[in-house]
């Protein structure tokens, strides 16, 4: 794998990620990490570890700007080249706080689907030339992972409530499907996976996962994608989950 691409790595389960992918080299794993953030400047850690290893480049990315998309592209173009983007992994997302029916606000409805929705949506329309390129080349990977979650499962909400985080992810995976089935001439595998519960700021503190045990899995299931795992939803660990 040459590339892959991760937004939302500030903090969380994207930084978690960028630093097990340098830190945990194994032959799969991508030569250069595009790591994506809002304010470069907020982002201390991710620095930090780009300062060590140059094959880590952050860029600016406002996933809910889709009027920059464009010229983002062009810096994920220049990074890698004729080669073109092996992985996009959409995992920057928002979650307000738990709503029920009779305090769900249209304004928490409209930032969450911007964020959780329409933001990877766009970008991943964006990116496709790139992801297209990598597909040319029929030894290497070309794969989008959107990052979705076991409360936009339909089938497992026995619990209710949650309507702008459920309903965003729910929209995700079908997208995901979506996308699935677009892009299987193309050769590009587009799947979508549930990290967990973390201990995250999004999770909260009584999360019962680490960043590292989820991360760990996801990564994993990374670097062992196939056509098998194209238009399905799963679990961190590699287990399918009932849309």
């Amino acid at each position: 794998m040459q590339s892959i691409l991760i937004t939302g790595c500030n903090r969380g389960l994207g930084l978690g990620l960028v630093r097990q992918i340098i830190e945990k080299t194994a032959s799969s794993r991508p030569r250069n990490v595009i790591a994506t953030c809002r304010d470069v400047n907020k982002a201390a850690e991710l620095q930090e570890i780009a300062k060590k290893h140059p094959n880590v480049h952050i860029l600016k990315l406002d996933i809910r700007n889709t009027e920059q998309f464009e010229g983002f592209v062009e810096e994920v173009e220049a990074i890698v080249g004729p080669a073109g983007l092996n992985i996009l992994f959409n995992n920057a997302g928002y979650a307000p706080k738990s709503t029920r029916i009779n305090s769900v606000k249209a304004e928490q409805l409209a930032e969450t689907f911007t964020t959780n929705t329409i933001g990877p949506i766009m970008l991943t329309k964006a990116l496709l030339p790139l992801l297209k390129r990598a597909a040319n080349d029929k030894n290497k990977i070309s794969a989008i992972v959107n990052m979705t979650s076991i409360l936009g499962s339909i089938a497992s909400n026995t619990d209710g409530g949650l309507y702008p985080y459920r309903c965003s992810k729910a929209a995700v995976n079908m997208a995901t499907k979506s996308l699935s089935v677009d892009l299987k001439n193309d050769g590009i595998i587009v799947t979508c996976i549930h990290p967990g519960w973390v201990k995250t700021d999004m999770g909260g503190s009584n999360a019962p996962m680490d960043v590292d045990v989820s991360c760990t899995g996801l990564l994993n299931f990374i670097d062992n994608l196939s056509k098998e795992q194209n238009g399905k939803f799963f679990q961190w660990d590699g287990k399918e989950l009932p849309w």
